[in-house]
This record gives structure tokens, sequence and C-alpha cells, in this order.
């Protein structure tokens, strides 16, 4: 996955042959490309790290493989390389065998699974996918420019919603149903181009943020309204590289090129009958009203909320790639570089604050 994917990261850096990692739709399951093929890794345990499959090193000349993509937790795995940027080979690795591979005009940037649809993203266009006998349904062309193949694809495959950038230059959101094969929305979710974006696991949720990397906003979907806004940091601008969402949609975790993962906790928004019957719902929008008055960085500002918890890396200079996992049942947070080492963190739902580092694989 190309940086501001999903929940992975693409890694040029050349300190190790890993060149990109990311992580299955559920999260369930750890993708490693390297200079020699692909790994794929369990993440079911805290105490160790299951290898699941190493490719060959002879498989189909795949040298330097940057985009892996698991469906799930079952055999079927999608792979690009370097050596063949514009083909895309999807294998069943238990069989050893390819199932098939295509050709597009360009080089393919990013690829989305779900149960439903495969999503191909070039740089000025999209190729829609039926995952079942990987037949073309819709080629979306000259879409605005999109150089990381920046998208992101609801797990849910009842909803197939796909999200991309709108716009080159401002950040703006389009969210196009996948099964039936039309847009749904537009959401102008920032003033500067999109560095992230993501949905939660039921397609109900978009959360995104812009290049600046210091304001993240969450969407309703399929209806685009704002629902929450997070200020990950005023002081300098950062590069995005994970935005993702707790399986429950109960946190959304954001890491970038400095030393702190922010965790965002979603409280729940009250319904409107209650907000009506009561002082803090009167005091609210009383501040609404008010706030269509304040200039648009104050008002912006008094939406914000503090990250409800906070990690402090060891490592700086690596990519990184994060998760929100539930592992043996209690929430932990997954932190893997592109030094080559996965961290595993204990997030305390409760209380939040600093997450406690409990387990360091190679």
């Amino acid at each position: 996955m190309e940086p501001g994917g999903e929940g992975g990261a693409s890694v040029g850096d050349g300190s190790t042959d890993i060149c990109c990692l990311s992580y299955n739709q559920d999260c369930t399951s750890l993708a490693i490309g390297m200079k020699t093929g692909y790994k794929l890794f369990s993440l079911s345990s805290v105490e160790q790290l299951d290898l699941v499959h190493e490719s060959c090193k002879d498989l189909n000349d795949l040298s330097d493989v940057y985009i892996v993509e698991r469906l799930f937790s079952s055999s079927l795995v999608v792979v690009v390389s370097h050596s063949k940027p514009r083909q895309m080979n999807v294998f069943h690795f238990k069989k050893g065998t390819e199932i098939c591979n295509y050709n597009y005009s360009g080089n393919i940037l990013s690829i989305r699974l779900n149960r439903q649809r495969l999503v191909v993203c070039l740089e000025e266009s999209v190729y829609i996918h039926n995952i079942k006998d990987m037949k073309l349904l819709r080629t979306l062309l000259n879409i605005p420019r999109n150089p990381t193949g920046l998208s992101a694809l609801s797990i849910n495959h009842s909803n197939s919603y796909l999200a991309y950038p709108g716009s080159a230059s401002m950040g703006e959101i389009m969210v196009y149903d996948a099964n039936i094969l039309k847009i749904e929305c537009t959401i102008p979710a920032h003033d500067s181009p999109l560095a992230a974006i993501t949905f939660n696991s039921t397609g109900t949720k978009l959360a995104s943020a812009s290049e600046k990397g210091t304001v993240i906003r969450v969407f309703s979907i399929p209806e685009g309204q704002r629902l929450y806004e997070f200020r990950r940091g005023m002081k300098r601008y950062v590069n995005i590289s994970s935005l993702i969402f707790s399986m429950d949609s109960q946190f959304l975790c954001v890491s970038s090129n400095t030393e702190t993962v922010h965790i965002f906790k979603l409280e729940h928004i009250p319904e409107r009958s209650e907000e009506n019957s009561s002082w803090s719902g009167y005091v609210g929008k009383m501040f609404m009203a008010a706030s269509n008055y304040l200039p648009s960085q104050v008002s912006d500002m008094m939406n914000q909320d503090r990250a409800f918890a906070t990690v402090r890396l060891s490592f700086l200079g690596h990519k990184n790639a994060c998760t929100l996992v539930t592992i043996q049942k209690l929430p932990r947070l997954l932190v893997s570089s592109s030094s080559g080492h996965l961290y595993i963190y204990n997030l305390d739902p409760q209380d939040g604050g600093e997450c406690v580092l409990i387990r360091k694989h190679r």
C-alpha cells in the first residue's frame, strides 16, 4: 500500500529489503513485500509471530514486491512487483498457483479488496473488478491526478463504498458505490489535498486527513455529514502514514513521520431528541449558532478533541503501518516498521493514556 492507504505503508528508505507493509481487511494478518518476494504472518498471538506463507524465490520473477494484499484469511493474495509494475498477479498461495494476471495502461499504485470487489488504482484511472470471476465491471477514467493511488474500499461487501480524491488541489473526497456502480456523494473534507482516507469496518464512517496532517475528520456514509474532528497537532505539518479505525469503530489511530502515534476515541453522539431536552444540548446548539459568526480557525479549534491515547515510538526515520486489533480478548496497537520489527502495545480502553509496549518481534 502507498502512504495514506488504509493501513499500509510503501517503503523506500533502503534500510532493509522490505518494500511494503500491509494488514488484511480484518487485521488478522500482516503482509510484507520484499526484494525477493513476499511473506504473510498471522496476528493471532502476542507471544509469537507465525509465518503463514513465504513466496518461492522463482515465483513468476516477482522481485521488489511493492503491493501485497491478502483477502481476509483466505488463500487469495494479490501481488504487484517493480519488475512488472503494470501487472497485477492473483495467487492461491496454499496451492502455489496463479489464478490470473491482468495488465493495465500504467503503473499500479494501489489495490483494495473486499469479498465482492477488487479495485485497482492508477494515477488517473480506477478499475473495478468483480472478485468472484475477475470480470472488469467499470473503469473510472480521467479522475483527478492521484500520484500515490490514495483510495479506500469498505470491507463490508454489502455496501462496497470506494473513496478516492475528487481534486488534486483541495481535500475533496469522491464516494462511489462499487456495488451499483454510481457516485454516492462528494465530501469537501479539507482545504489542502488529501493524504489519507479510510472506512470503518461497517462502511458507515469515513475518516480523512490532509497533507498538512494536523486535523482528522470523520464523516457519516453515505450522507457525508461531518461527525467528529480531531487535532493531531498544531505545531508542524506531518506526513500521515496510517489512518485506521478499530474493528468496533470505537477508536481511530493515526501515525505519521513523527515519533508519536495518536489514538482518538469516537464518543457516542447523543440522539437529537435527548439533545433538545437537555441543558447541554441547549448550550451545544447556542455554541453551534455562535460558531457561525467566529473566524473559521476559532470555531474549528473549539471542535477539537485531545488524543485519548498515545504511543511514543522508539524509532524514527522508518516507515510504519499501524492497526488496532483485539488479540487474546484485549485491545492492542500494532506498529510494523520497515526496519523489520513488529511492536505490540496494550491499549487501555477505559482510561487511555500512554500505551505500554509488551512485545517486539523481528
